[in-house]
């Protein structure tokens, strides 16, 4: 019987379990024993892992969170790193590792892989950000909470003619801005991909209050930034990949619209309740195919490669193609957004 693990690296992500549990039940089938690897990246190192069967994913689908654990370890910060993750490798007798994760993740992965390791890899971020696939799972459950969250404010912000500011996740890019506020109806998105303008922000309010509406709602992520300023930052501590903590930018722009347009102004920060909780219908569903493939690829020898969803089906793309560059929002699809503003 062939052995292989599954690590899920970074952020928590609803559908985690789902892949999990899919990769368990088909390497069953394929006479593969699974090794789940404990607190991602970290587990390899310190061969921390546990023997995962049909009993330990059992009711598993629904759950959000990982029953791995998860962190954003990235071994090569060590300079024996990488030799560790091959020892570690073959200690354990893997036949090959199933790797489910964002940019960082995976890029381990992809160094993992030209060490000469048999790996595949899974995308996962509720952001939505990584190339060659058209989804990741977790982006539709964060969208879904951060639309209901959005439905919500609508009845405060109306009943006290207030513009309240949603503060979303989104680093790099605005895909659950974009998607949330078009869904939630906003009335002005905010991304990282365009600078914000504040006199342009002003302006949009200021035109639906003219026509008589006395509320407002700004979405923002939290990686947007006012143009000629730098993004806003919770702290400067840097995580093992060099990303600092971001969050703020919903503060700062209430201030802002507060003092240059004199309307009051509230602000709600999402933040981690967009990861919690058990994944959408979509999310399972694309999280199981994944799993399923990703195993499939292995039993195939097709290693050094993801699953990735193009149109409606499931293919298997150079992990290097994945991270070759950060997917940004479609300009197209903003611009229609645009449509709705103000």
């Amino acid at each position: 019987m062939k052995k292989i693990g599954i690590l899920n690296g970074g952020g928590d992500c609803p559908g985690l379990n789902a892949v999990i549990r899919a990769v368990v039940r088909r390497g069953a089938q394929l006479s593969f024993q699974t090794l789940g690897i404990k607190w991602g990246w970290a587990g390899l190192l310190e061969r921390d892992y546990e023997v995962l069967d049909l009993k330990s994913v059992s009711g598993i689908l629904h759950r959000g969170g990982t029953i791995l654990g998860t962190s954003r370890t990235n071994p090569f910060k060590d300079k024996d790193g990488g030799k560790r993750i091959k020892d570690n490798f073959s200690t354990l007798a893997l036949h090959a590792l199933v790797v489910v994760g964002g940019e960082d993740t995976l890029g381990v992965a992809l160094k993992v892989h030209e060490l000469g390791l048999p790996v595949v890899g899974i995308p996962k971020t509720i952001d939505n950000d990584l190339a060659g696939t058209d989804l990741t799972f977790g982006f539709d459950t964060a969208v879904s909470i951060a639309t209901e969250a959005i439905d919500r404010l609508h009845t405060t912000a109306e009943s006290h003619n207030r513009v309240i500011v949603v503060e979303v996740m989104g680093r790099g890019t605005g895909w659950i801005a974009t998607f949330a506020g078009l869904a939630g109806g906003a009335d002005v998105i905010l991304i990282p991909e365009k600078p914000i303008k504040l006199d342009q922000v002003c302006e949009l309010i200021a035109r639906r209050h003219a026509r008589g509406k006395d509320f407002s709602i700004v979405v923002v992520a939290e990686g947007a930034k006012i143009e000629g300023q730098e993004t806003v930052k919770t702290s400067k501590r840097k995580d093992a990949f060099g990303h600092e903590q971001l969050g703020g930018i919903g503060q700062t722009l209430a201030r802002e619209i507060e003092s240059r347009c004199d309307f009051e102004t509230r602000v709600t920060v999402l933040g981690h309740v967009q990861r919690g909780g058990g994944p959408t219908a979509f999310d399972r569903i694309l999280a199981t195919r994944f799993g399923v493939f990703a195993t499939d690829m292995v039993d195939r020898g097709e290693f050094g490669k993801m699953a990735a969803l193009r149109g409606n089906q499931i293919e298997s793309i150079p992990l290097a193609e994945a991270l070759q560059a950060c997917k940004t929002v479609d300009p197209e699809i903003f611009k229609m957004a645009e449509v709705f503003f103000g």
